[in-house]
C-alpha cells in the first residue's frame, strides 16, 4: 500500500509491475508528465531478424537502453537452447548504457555477465549474431574503462551482427 502522496506502481492485468514513467534518452525516470523517448513496449515479440535489425537502430543512435529492452523482449520469447546468448546481447546493451551514463562500474560488471551468456551459447550461433565480435567489443571496452579512457559515442555501438562477406 502506498503512503499517502505516493502513487501505486503500475501492473499489468497479470499483476507484474510496469512502469509507464517517462524516461530520458540513457533511460533513467523522469518525473511523471515529462516527455521522455518513446518506450519499447513491455510485451514486445518479434522474429529474431527485426529485433536484431531494431536494437542495432537504436545502438546506433545513442539509444542502448531502448536496444536493451528491444533485445529483452526477444530473450524472453525466444526458444531455451538461445535464452543465454539473448541475455547476453540485452547485458551488453545495459554495459553501454553505464558507460553512457557515466557508471564504470557497472559498465565492467554488465560486459562480464554479457561474455559469460555470450560465450555460454552452444552450437551454431544463429540469425547472423557475431558473437565472436561481440564478446572482443567487451573485452576491449573493459580494457579502455579500466584504463580509464572514455569511450567515444561511435565505440558505443557495437555491430550485433556479421557484416556479410
Amino acid at each position: 500500500m502506498p503512503t499517502p502522496g505516493e502513487l501505486e506502481r503500475d501492473r499489468d492485468d497479470d499483476g507484474r509491475a510496469r512502469n509507464s514513467r517517462p524516461r530520458d534518452r540513457l533511460g533513467r525516470p523522469l518525473p511523471f508528465g515529462s516527455i521522455g523517448v518513446e518506450r519499447i513496449p513491455d510485451d514486445l515479440d518479434l522474429p529474431p531478424a527485426e529485433s536484431l535489425t531494431w536494437a542495432q537502430d537504436l545502438l546506433d543512435q545513442g539509444l542502448a537502453f531502448n536496444a536493451h529492452e528491444v533485445l529483452e523482449g526477444a530473450w524472453k520469447s525466444c526458444p531455451d537452447e538461445e535464452r543465454m546468448l539473448w541475455q547476453g546481447l540485452a547485458q551488453l546493451a545495459v554495459g553501454v548504457t553505464h558507460v553512457q551514463r557515466g557508471n564504470p562500474k557497472g559498465a565492467l560488471s554488465l560486459f562480464e555477465r554479457a561474455i559469460r551468456r555470450i560465450e555460454s551459447h552452444e552450437g551454431p550461433v544463429p540469425y547472423g549474431i557475431d558473437a565472436a565480435g561481440l564478446v572482443s567489443y567487451a573485452h576491449k571496452a573493459m580494457a579502455s574503462l579500466r584504463r580509464g579512457s572514455e569511450l567515444e559515442p561511435a565505440q558505443l555501438a557495437p555491430r550485433l551482427v556479421r557484416e556479410p562477406q
